[in-house]
Formats: structure tokens, C-alpha cells, sequence
């Protein structure tokens, strides 16, 4: 017989003897806690016991339930007034999932019994009174998590040493050579020493993971044979996705996973979708939340609530000012990291989550709440700052302790080095941190995430080698995707074997890399662009879980791979100094503290006795002007900063001194000589990396070892589209 229970903590949990069950469901008149006899979401019929839940404390219902165990599959329904006119939608023929479980089995079927109205009623005015368990997935109740614990040996890497690699977890390792075949696309082998030392070696200290919460497909997408690869469509917020496990027991494996990479000193992020949900429009499948309390988790359109008013594109917006909302998104991160172990999240769409009710409000409900809580506030925040709504683009509009994507940094970048327009002060403040955006509001170099590429658009090798998009694959007619990409063929639309566009192809990519890891801020790099990977000029590869997306690690030649396992070969020709140059400037930003600012920078004029912390200077060796600073076109920027003008002090409250290096960025096409400055800035400099040079092999360990010492005032040729870098001698 079910007990009353408590109202405390939401979810279902096992104690050893039983598990107390508790659901916010508001306006519902009753709750059903019910058990199954197998995974089901298969279409099979369901055995299926259901409990009333017995008691109700304010807007929970609960109950406790003995001899229940771990490993028991269980789901919910909710009994209330179905009236999409008012926005209730409650309908017992529909199982649900808890949006507390900690584990989700069974598979997502697009049955019409899914759809919580009579199907085709285009303004769901009836309900559908068939039985959706078959086809849903269902919760697994879980005991205590096995394995190591990895919460105690977190890397807490600061900001200022940041550096991010974006991933997804099937992605990264489904054609690794060095990854036994059942451990492929999956967070053990996200986990195994091979990947972990490609990781360490290139330098970047934390793991960025595409959305690893449990997620479905969309009906759309299985009906033409796709599947939702990115992971953007959320069916629980607690549940690590079981399609990434090797083994029954994601959990287990996904600590194991967070545990091997702090060993190794890599911090874990999670990429998290708590715009939208699995759901979709007033037209989707009725899954959980909507069939628990529509009202009380969604945004609906105020005059019409039947619809929901969507900034996501996704078809339907969580409403983050609702109690309930925050409380779930809250309780959810607290749990990813007081038990899985993860160091911080990087927010999709987080303009949406922060509008309160309207427009974009800094202190919305679920930002005070994260700031609020000691826990969440202390671990590293990244918005991904903008949606589809009105106003919903806030770059620069976050409040400490957030950092952003900056996707200043990423068009400006894009539009210079495509030989598009970017003004000189436009390229000036990204590759400095971007204080025009962040500075006004007491925040330090570091709240800009800088970016050149994402999971999002074109890879690396696309960027340098396609001019349109090519999303035929996607079998959207080419109609999805972003049609500006400020990006540049160099003369050809994709693979060519000119030698002279191949160049230029190298050289603009170097160029992009190197910028990026030596700009102010938190630099990321996106997994796979060091191996070259294309998507065939595929820039919304959101549907393709196959080799279109997956990396293309060298060891397995594409002609040797089955044809669907064949990864597109790299566009910009294939380039062996690319792994190198990243670890070495990686080692840069370790070894120079002028290119780990913790805050931003003054410029001002040099004296005999004491240099400014910037000083920006003409290609013939002099100072700039303002009208040199205002020039709307970039042809070749000189950047010294002076290791002698540190402003901040080491944990002991010491100054930090290092050594001066001068930064030569030169997006033209054409060579030109730069005149290296004299004093009082250097007497000479030593020439660190030239990422035009045909041969940078060893680069990595010999970042500080100068390649050639030049005198102050002499001229150094500089080749299209290179980055220089050169240590003043004092």
C-alpha cells in the first residue's frame, strides 16, 4: 500500500527499502505513480500497475511506496482539465516522464498516441484518449552512483588559463582508431588515454560537451530516415543521454568519464538546452512537463493560450520567471555538479531564459537564483547570449559573474580575414578583450568566450574552401542553415588541387587559429578543426550522425573507411603544422602572462622610463593615430604589449612581471615588410612564430627558442595572411 510520504525532495528516491515519490504538478487534481515491467518505448503493450499518489503539500504531490528497488522503470500521469483555451492540457492517457529521473530508458516512437489532442485538430480542442505508454520513454528509479567520485579532484582551472575545446561526445571518438570499437561514440571512450592525451597535448583545459541530457529526435526528422545529432532537443534535464553509453549504466560511466579528464587536469562543461523542450509547439508530443502543468513550465501567448510563444525557434520557451521553471533548472545544475561532478555549463539560447516577462532583464528570476546560490555561482557560467525574441540579442549584456560567446569576436574575425570589411578599432577591441562590451560593467577580459567556429556553421576547413552553404543532406531543399557565412573559397567552391588557393587556404587558417589563441579573453576551439574536418560544406550538420560530422582522425584514411564511415577529405589541403601550432600557442598563452589579462588594457604614451601596456603601431614601425585607428579597413595590425606594465598581482599580492612580445596580424593577401619599432620599446626582437613558414614542426617546444634574432628598426617581410609573433629584447 503507498504511504503519504514527503513533499521533499522532488523526484523519485530510493532509501534502501522504498522510494518516496514527489511531482509539482499545480493545477492537476491527481498524480498516478506508476510501475512497468519492462523498458517499453518500443510500440509493445505495457504491464503497468498505477498508484494514486495520497497527499498534496501546496503544489506537490507525493507519496512513498515500499519494496521498490533500483532498476525499476516507472512513469507518471496527471489527471485535470483539459482545456487548451485556458492552457491546461492534462490527459491520463498519457504516460510521462518525471522530470526529475535521474536515468531514461526506452525509445520515442512518433505514434499519433503521443499527441495529447485528437490528431489534426489544429487547435487541439479535444483530447486523444489513446494510450501513449508504448511509445514513450519511461524513468528507471537509481540507487547510489558507483564508481570514483568526481567531485574531489576538480582541476579548478581560473578563468585567465581557460581554454575550451567543443565537443560532442559520439562524435569525437566514433571513427578513433585507438578506441576499441564498443567504447566508440561514448563516454568511456570519451574517457579512454588516447583521447585524453590528443586532449593534453594540444593544451586546452576544458572539455565543452554538446548537449548530453537525455534527448529525442523530432517526429520530422525520423520520418526522413535523420536523427537529432547535436542533442538540442531536451527530454530530461537529469538524465544523462543513454545513446552514449557502452554500458546500462550511464551514470556510472559518465562519472568515470568527468573523473579521468580532472585527473588529467581537464575540467568538464556541459553545453544545456533549458529554453525548450522535447515538446515542441502546441502541436507536439505530450512527454512530460506540458501533460504535468502546461501553465506552469511554458510560455504561452497571453490573448490566445492554446499557443505558445516561442524565442527559440524550437516551438515552444520554458518560462524561467515561473517558480517551478527555476526551481527544476536550478535543482538540475545543482545536481550535475554536486554529483556528476561538471565545473561549469555554457547556457543555449540564454537571452530566452532571462526575459522577464517581456524583454531581456538582467536580474530575471533564474539569473538571481544562480547567483544566489553558492554553488552554481562559483562554478564557470556561459551564456550563449541571444534567442529569436525581440531585443534577444545581448552580447556585452550579461552580468558577472557570466562569461559569453562573444560573436563579435567570431563575425569580425570572419568578415577581416574573408577580405570583407572590419574596421582597425573593430579588430583592436576583439583581439583585447572586447572592453567596448564588458568593461562598462566592472567585468574582466575573460566574460568574452572568443571564437572563430562552432558546432554551429561551418568547421574550420569549410570556413577557408566554401563561399554558400551546401546543406542538401539535410533535405531541407538547402533552405536551413545561415546564408552569410563570411567565409571565402579563395577561388574555388570546395576541394581543389591549385596549389596557389591550397596557400592561401593554409595560411588564412593558420592566421584565424593563431589570432584566436593569442587574443584577450577565453579562447575555444571547436574538436576536430586541428585534424582539418570538413562537412563537405555542410554548415548546419545538426541531423547527421554519420561521417559528415564525426572527426576524421588521420589513422584511418577515408579511401581504407566503409563508404558511409568516410569523412570528407579536408578542403585546405591537408596541413601536419596545424596540431603543432595549436599546442604551441596554447603554450604561449602559458608561458607570457601579457596574453593571460586579467584586466583590460590602458594604451597611453611610452616614456624612457616606462612603457604603456599597448602601444599600436603602423607597418612602417610608427605610432598609430587616431585616423590609423578609425581606418575602415584592416591591412596589417602591430600590437607591443609590455611585460613591464602589468597591472595585477600574483596570489601572494606580488607584481607580475614578464616579457614583452610584439604581434604582427596581417589579414591582406599581398606580402608587405613591417618595420620593427625601436626604442624605448625594444632593442631587438627575437622572431617566436611565423605561421606563414611552410615547416613548423618542433614549434611546440620551442616557443620561447627564437628562430632568427632582427634589430630594432629593421624591416621584416611579412607574407599574406600570416601572424607574427616576436619577443622584444630589452
Amino acid at each position: 500500500m503507498i504511504r503519504p510520504g514527503s513533499a521533499q525532495p522532488l523526484g523519485v528516491h530510493w532509501d534502501g527499502a522504498g522510494v518516496n515519490i514527489a511531482v509539482a504538478a499545480p493545477h492537476a487534481q491527481a498524480v498516478d505513480f506508476c510501475l512497468f515491467d519492462d523498458a517499453g518505448g518500443g510500440g509493445a503493450a505495457p504491464g503497468e500497475t498505477r498508484f494514486r499518489l495520497p497527499e498534496r503539500d501546496g503544489d506537490v504531490w507525493h507519496g512513498y511506496l515500499p519494496g521498490v528497488r533500483p532498476g525499476q522503470v516507472y512513469g507518471l500521469r496527471a489527471h485535470g482539465l483539459y482545456a487548451p483555451e485556458r492552457g491546461y492540457r492534462y490527459n491520463p492517457a498519457k504516460l510521462l516522464l518525471d522530470p526529475y529521473a535521474r536515468q531514461v530508458t526506452g525509445g520515442f516512437v512518433p505514434h499519433p498516441a503521443v499527441h495529447g489532442y485528437t490528431y489534426g485538430d489544429p487547435y487541439g480542442l479535444g483530447p486523444d484518449d489513446r494510450d501513449s505508454a508504448p511509445y514513450v520513454p519511461r524513468g528507471v528509479v537509481t540507487g547510489p552512483p558507483a564508481g570514483p567520485d568526481p567531485t574531489l579532484n576538480r582541476p579548478a582551472t581560473p578563468w585567465t588559463d581557460t581554454v575550451v575545446y567543443e565537443a560532442h561526445v559520439r562524435g569525437l571518438t566514433r571513427l578513433h582508431p585507438a578506441v576499441p570499437e564498443p567504447l566508440r561514440g561514448t563516454y568511456a571512450g570519451l574517457a579512454h588515454p588516447a583521447v585524453v592525451e590528443h586532449l593534453c597535448r594540444l593544451g586546452v583545459t576544458a572539455v565543452e560537451l554538446l548537449p548530453v541530457h537525455a534527448h529525442i529526435s523530432e517526429t520530422t526528422l525520423l520520418e526522413q530516415g535523420l536523427t537529432n545529432y547535436w542533442g538540442y532537443n531536451t527530454l530530461s534535464f537529469f538524465a544523462p543521454h543513454p545513446g552514449y553509453a557502452a554500458t546500462d549504466d550511464p551514470i556510472a560511466e559518465f562519472r568515470a568519464m568527468v573523473s579521468a579528464l580532472h585527473d588529467a587536469g581537464l575540467e568538464v562543461l556541459l553545453d544545456v538546452v533549458y529554453n525548450h523542450t522535447a515538446e515542441g509547439s502546441e502541436r507536439g508530443p505530450t512527454l512530460s512537463l506540458r501533460g504535468l502543468d502546461n501553465l506552469a513550465y511554458y510560455r504561452v501567448e497571453p490573448n490566445d493560450p492554446r499557443r505558445y510563444r516561442d524565442v527559440t525557434g524550437c516551438g515552444n520557451t520554458v518560462d524561467a520567471t515561473s517558480p517551478h521553471a527555476v526551481r527544476l533548472i536550478c535543482d538540475s545544475l545543482r545536481y550535475w555538479v554536486s554529483e556528476m561532478g561538471v565545473d561549469g555549463f555554457r547556457f543555449d539560447l540564454a537571452t530566452a531564459l532571462a526575459r522577464a516577462p517581456e524583454g531581456y532583464d538582467p536580474a530575471a528570476p533564474l539569473l538571481t537564483a544562480i547567483h544566489a546560490d553558492p554553488h552554481l555561482s562559483s562554478v564557470k557560467l556561459i551564456a550563449e547570449p541571444w534567442d529569436l525574441g525581440w531585443g534577444g540579442y545581448q552580447v556585452g549584456g550579461f552580468p558577472a559573474p557570466w562569461a559569453e560567446w562573444n560573436g563579435r569576436f567570431r563575425d569580425t574575425l570572419r568578415d577581416i580575414f574573408s577580405g570583407r570589411t572590419g574596421s582597425v578599432a573593430d579588430l583592436g577591441y576583439r583581439i583585447t578583450g572586447s572592453s567596448d562590451l564588458y568593461q562598462h560593467s566592472g567585468r574582466r577580459p575573460w566574460a568574452s568566450v572568443n571564437f572563430v567556429t562552432a558546432h554551429d556553421g561551418f568547421p574550420l576547413a569549410d570556413l577557408v574552401s566554401y563561399q554558400e552553404k551546401h546543406n542538401e543532406a539535410n533535405l531541407e531543399g538547402n533552405r536551413d542553415g545561415e546564408s552569410e557565412n563570411r567565409s571565402s573559397n579563395h577561388g574555388v567552391e570546395g576541394p581543389t588541387e591549385d596549389p596557389e588557393i591550397l596557400t592561401a587556404r593554409r595560411r588564412s587558417r593558420r592566421a584565424l587559429v593563431a589570432t584566436l589563441l593569442l587574443s584577450a579573453g577565453v579562447p575555444m576551439l571547436v574538436a576536430g578543426d586541428e585534424l582539418g574536418r570538413s562537412q563537405g560544406g555542410n554548415n548546419n550538420a545538426y541531423c547527421q550522425d554519420n561521417a559528415v560530422s564525426w572527426l576524421a582522425w588521420p589513422a584511418i584514411p577515408a579511401a581504407d573507411a566503409p563508404a558511409a564511415d568516410a569523412p570528407a577529405a579536408d578542403p585546405a589541403g591537408p596541413d601536419p603544422a596545424l596540431i603543432p601550432l595549436i599546442s604551441g600557442l596554447n603554450r604561449m598563452r602559458r608561458t607570457f602572462p601579457v596574453l593571460r589579462r586579467e584586466r583590460f588594457l590602458r594604451g597611453g604614451a611610452a616614456t624612457v622610463d616606462a612603457l604603456p601596456d599597448i602601444t599600436w603601431f603602423r607597418a612602417n614601425g610608427t605610432v598609430m593615430s587616431p585616423a590609423d585607428w578609425n581606418a575602415p579597413q584592416v591591412a596589417t595590425l602591430v600590437a607591443h604589449l609590455a611585460g613591464t606594465a602589468i597591472e595585477w598581482t600574483d596570489p601572494a599580492g606580488e607584481p607580475i612581471r614578464g616579457e614583452s612580445l610584439l604581434i604582427v596580424i596581417h589579414p591582406d593577401s599581398a606580402d608587405r615588410p613591417v618595420t620593427l619599432p625601436g626604442q624605448p620599446w625594444a632593442a631587438g626582437y627575437d622572431l617566436l612564430l611565423d605561421t606563414a613558414e611552410d615547416d613548423l614542426a618542433g614549434f611546440p617546444e620551442t616557443v620561447t627558442a627564437p628562430r632568427r634574432r632582427l634589430s630594432a628598426g629593421e624591416t621584416l617581410p611579412v607574407r599574406g595572411r600570416g601572424v607574427v609573433v616576436l619577443r622584444a629584447v630589452p
